[in-house]
């Protein structure tokens, strides 16, 4: 079931974030991840639109769309490769429609399931904050 983030859920995506961030962003520092995670509490979740995934009662992973930007996409890694992710961004093309995405180049994780899904882009930038190598991505791509 996908529904509406609640303020209620706010911790348990705060953890699923961590869970996925370990998994994806390896190449994070330690402070970074900190600040983040203080920061999808307090700004980013009041400030995207957001929608859980909730699997046998349990949320297990959410999307933000902040305008026609894919801001996060962040699933329990217990639970990848169920389709659950598909899912969730399907969701926010319903209502969004065409999307952007920015991928770190070293997230292969996150990489290799924006390609299957049909994002594309070659784009490149500099995240300012952490000096990682940003992909830029879109879908549909443009015809």
């Amino acid at each position: 079931m996908i529904r509406d983030f609640d303020i209620n859920d706010t911790e348990t995506l705060v953890t699923i974030w961590r869970k996925a961030s370990a998994l994806a962003h390896p190449f994070l520092t330690a402070d970074f991840i900190e600040a983040e995670a203080e920061n999808l509490r307090s700004v980013y979740l009041n400030f995207a639109r957001t929608w859980v995934i909730k699997v046998e009662g349990r949320v297990v992973g959410f999307v933000s769309v902040v305008e026609d930007a894919l801001a996060g996409l962040f699933l329990d890694p217990a639970v990848h490769g169920r389709g659950y992710g598909r899912a969730l961004v399907d969701a926010a093309v319903t209502h969004t429609g065409p999307l952007s995405v920015e991928v770190f180049e070293q997230n292969t994780i996150g990489r290799k399931f924006y390609t299957a899904y049909g994002f594309v882009g070659d784009d490149i930038s500099v995240h300012e904050p952490t000096g990682q190598r940003l992909l830029h991505l879109h879908y549909p791509a443009a015809a």
